[in-house]
Formats: structure tokens, C-alpha cells, sequence
């Protein structure tokens, strides 16, 4: 295990140096119209939404949005997206599956800047907030969506009990991330303990590589564009491109991405 992954694994040190790369990351990206920070999604054949011309470029995106947010019908619910990154599928999500209220929280107040800047929807807010202590009475939504931004979380299990807290009786928990081998066991027993009741699950890995793949060519160009030579090696991984160790591990199992949906009973 390299330095950095022995940092990595403190959860205290992991937040900080979180707390200082998506600031960073926001400030070097915000002219490029980067919405989204997560991962991609594709089946074979094609998911084939129907997207207009303004969303097309970020389709692989959006449909990890969609593969997450559809296991359950969002339309006129109350509904708490947990660490939304730079506001893209907060904005899809409102615009399409037409919930009565979507807030967007994140710990990046320079992200959440952007957001409010650039993504003016009606029923759409964004707050700046933790994940591990959030900022709502108990019973407050009817869904929570966390798209892939939970490895980035010091105390896990603290934040799955901050979402049951959260949630209306009968709720929901939509939400999908990814671990290496060696973290899957603690995963699931966050997961088993959680007090949430699982109403399916899925290994997505496969999508989400035909993803990374049609991405890869953008991100390539951004990470050149924008980041200075240094970093270059950390931006191939954090985008997933093909050669980078992110990319590689999923390839090989070595990472698993899964998604689910849990219900509040």
C-alpha cells in the first residue's frame, strides 16, 4: 500500500484532503461547463434516453443519474440529493422526474457557488452542508440520492443512520458507489446493520466501464486543458480513464460498483 492510500484509509485525513481537491477541482473547471463529477453508464444495447440538444454532451453521466434516481417514481416527492457535486443531475432530475422539491447538498461551498449560479430550475435548491450530520429534521424527504461520493466519507455507517433519520417512513434511499476488494466486507456489514430495508441491488460494473469508456476521449482533454502537469496521473484516475488504476480495477474486478434501492419501513 502506497503512502498516499495509507492516508487514504484514515477517514479524518481522507475528508481533508477531499476538503481541499473538490474546491480545487471546481476553481481549475468552472469554465469548462464540467456539471458532473461522477462516473458513466451505458448498456449494450444503448440506454437510448431522450435527452435534449443542452444535455447531450454529458449523456453517459446523465444516465448513471437515471439508472439511480428511476428505481423508484420521484414525481412530486420531497427529495435530498447527499453530496451533488456540481449540480448536473440534481438540474436533470428536477427537469425530468418532475419532484415537488430537490435540494442539492454539498461540503464544496465554492461547488455549491456554481451551482446556484448555473443551475436555475424551479423546486431546485442547493446548500452547502456535511454529509455526516445532516442539516434536516427526522422525516424531512421522501427520497435521498448519493451518487457515488460515499468512499469519500470518514464514518459510513454515521452517515447511512443520518439517512433512515432523514427519510419519511416509506421512503427511500436511492444510492450507488464503488469499493475495493479488500473494503467489501466492511461495506456490506454497514450495509446489513444499516436501518434501512434493501428492496434490490445491482452490480453495475460493466455499465459503468462502456461509461468511462465514451467519456474518455473529454476527460482526457480537460485533464490536459486544465490541470497542471503534476496532477495529471491523480486526474486519469479520478475520471477513470482507460490505463488508470480506477479503471483498471474495475476492469478486473479488482472494484466493484454496485447500486441499490433501500426503504425506509
Amino acid at each position: 500500500m502506497s503512502l498516499l492510500e495509507r492516508l487514504f484509509s484514515i477517514g479524518p485525513v481522507r475528508k481533508a484532503i477531499w476538503q481541499l481537491w473538490y474546491p480545487y477541482l471546481t476553481r481549475r473547471l468552472r469554465s469548462e461547463e464540467v456539471l458532473f463529477l461522477n462516473y458513466a453508464f451505458e448498456t449494450d444495447p444503448p440506454v437510448g434516453l431522450q435527452l435534449e440538444p443542452a444535455d447531450e454532451p454529458n449523456r453517459a453521466c446523465i444516465q448513471l443519474y437515471h439508472h439511480v434516481a428511476t428505481q423508484v417514481d420521484l414525481r412530486g416527492k420531497d427529495v435530498l440529493e447527499v453530496s451533488c457535486g456540481h449540480g448536473g443531475g440534481a438540474s436533470w432530475l428536477t427537469r425530468t422526474l418532475q419532484p415537488a422539491s430537490y435540494t442539492g447538498l454539498d461540503l464544496n461551498p465554492t461547488g455549491i457557488a456554481f451551482c446556484k449560479k448555473r443551475h436555475q430550475v424551479s423546486g431546485l435548491r442547493f446548500v452547502q452542508g456535511d454529509a455526516q450530520s445532516l442539516p434536516y429534521p427526522p422525516q424531512t424527504f421522501d427520497a435521498v440520492i448519493n451518487v457515488e461520493a460515499s468512499h469519500c466519507y470518514p464514518d459510513f455507517p454515521g452517515f447511512l443512520a443520518k439517512v433512515a433519520r432523514v427519510l419519511k417512513t416509506g421512503g427511500h434511499f436511492l444510492y450507488a458507489d464503488f469499493r475495493f476488494r479488500d473494503q467489501w466486507a466492511e461495506w456490506e456489514q454497514s450495509i446489513a446493520k444499516a436501518p434501512l430495508e434493501i428492496v434490490q441491488t445491482r452490480d453495475i460494473r460493466p455499465e459503468v466501464l462502456r461509461g468511462m469508456e465514451i467519456n474518455a476521449v473529454r476527460s482526457e482533454a480537460l485533464i490536459c486543458q486544465r490541470l497542471p502537469k503534476f496532477l495529471h496521473s491523480l486526474g486519469r484516475d479520478f475520471a477513470g480513464l482507460p490505463g488508470a488504476r480506477v479503471y483498471e480495477a474495475l476492469k478486473s474486478g479488482e472494484l466493484s460498483y454496485r447500486s441499490w434501492c433501500f426503504r425506509k419501513s
